[in-house]
């Protein structure tokens, strides 16, 4: 194992562009294809192209926030102290290896964000109390993110369960208990439950470099001084305001999406650090960490664009359906999934893409639509491990290059591409 793993790190550090760079070449990629192969006039192409650039910036803003507020959150004291103590029981870095991968992995599975979020700061909090090896640390904290598409915040398994989803008339409406709660996409989870955990401690190589990492924060920051910003009763009030709302819309059936996550957030940071002054001078350096998802998120967009606008990403996805059969059609989706990812990190614009191709092919070779749904799903999750820009928000909190996980991430996506396929396949 030992050899593999120093092989694909050196590998991705020679190679890998940074995340900027990647997502420009992907543009230049993405248009070459749309004109050459496509056959689309250059200026239309970039027409579509900066007609889509700006679709994402609601999300844009709602991942940014779930950075800057979940950075805010795990600066306050208690939580930094909660962290840490936790941390302070995991007896080496073998241990610290299987817990960080295992709470990222459950916290995915119940919200991808926050499962992004709790993964980075407990393998900070960690990396404070046990020398170990920090880049592969990371990198299986990130690595919980590859479950998150098959649990309780998944975009396809939850669109397709929504009253007036653009499938509805073709498929009807698919409960979760044949998505998210079907036996095969149970098992599958456990298994990599089971199988990362225990990969990335495998990855631990004895020769590594183990050491602590030192903090850069500073126990009571202040904003300034005034009458009210060192005061606790506004901060208490707009907390209690908060929770006033968030109480009866749990109790009323709400869930758990990204806005209601960022109110959470918002409300814990506030009567976590007590005032103001606390609170607002915690405030940049979480604000500095969310740049690479602000000016990242509208190239994507405009490549998401491009790659419904010009066809590309249904004739990949018609090629996938071309070469499979009743049996095979869970996997190439899967696998068409995960390619088209690379260009389309985003779960919703990626069932967009690929359902018009994959549901009628399931119908007609009387496959499974929750299945082949579900395939989707998990391919769109699985590349996520190769395609850097979700691993911002952790590289961002961790204090790390992509360049620095990568190279594991290269052998989870492997190992986990094999189990996620059996399971498709055979189950």
């Amino acid at each position: 194992m030992g050899w593999l793993v120093k092989g694909a790190v050196r590998m991705v550090e020679r190679y890998l562009p940074d995340p900027f760079v990647l997502v420009l070449l992907l543009t230049m990629l993405v248009l070459g294809l749309s004109i050459g192969v496509q056959g689309m006039a250059p200026m239309n192409a970039v027409d579509v192209w900066g007609k889509g650039f700006w679709n994402l910036l609601s999300f844009a803003m709602q991942m940014a926030l779930i950075l800057v507020l979940g950075h805010l959150v795990a600066s306050t004291p208690p939580v930094r102290k909660a962290l840490g103590a936790l941390a302070r029981r995991l007896p080496g870095p073998k241990s610290a290896i299987v817990t960080v991968t295992l709470v990222a992995l459950v916290a995915s599975w119940l919200n991808w964000g926050f499962g992004l979020v709790v993964g980075a700061f407990f393998a900070r909090a960690i990396a404070r109390e046990i020398a170990i090896d920090y880049k592969l640390l990371v990198a299986s904290a990130y690595s919980g993110f590859l479950i998150w598409h098959a649990g309780l915040s998944g975009s396809i398994p939850l669109t397709i369960n929504t009253p007036g989803n653009f499938t509805e008339k073709q498929i009807g409406l698919i409960p979760t208990s044949e998505t998210i709660f079907a036996s095969y996409n149970l098992i599958i989870v456990v298994a990599l439950l089971i199988v990362m955990p225990l990969l990335n401690m495998l990855m631990l190589d004895k020769s590594s470099k183990l050491s602590k990492v030192q903090s850069q924060e500073e126990e009571n920051r202040v904003a300034g001084h005034g009458p009210m910003l060192n005061q606790r009763w506004p901060m208490y009030l707009g907390g209690a305001i908060m929770l006033a709302y968030l109480v009866p819309y749990f109790m009323g059936g709400g869930g758990l999406n990204l806005n209601v996550l960022n109110l959470v957030f918002l409300m814990l940071a506030m009567v976590l650090f007590g005032t103001a002054s606390r609170f607002l001078g915690a405030l940049p350096p979480a604000v500095a960490s969310a740049g690479g998802i602000l000016i990242q998120f509208p190239f994507y967009a405009g490549i998401m664009a491009l790659m419904q606008g010009s066809g590309l990403a249904t004739r990949l996805a018609e090629f996938f359906v071309h070469v499979s059969t009743a049996d095979t059609l869970p996997l190439w989706s899967f696998l068409s999934a995960g390619l088209i990812n690379l260009f389309v990190p985003s779960g919703g614009g990626q069932w967009a893409v690929q359902a018009p191709v994959m549901l009628p092919a399931a119908q007609m070779l009387h496959v499974d639509v929750a299945k082949v749904a579900m395939s989707v799903a998990w391919g769109d999750a699985w590349t996520n491990l190769l395609q850097p820009f979700w691993a911002l928000p952790v590289l961002a909190i961790a204090g790390l290059g992509a360049k620095d996980v990568m190279g594991y991430c290269l052998i989870q996506l492997l190992v986990s591409g094999v189990v996620i396929g059996l399971g498709l396949s055979f189950l």
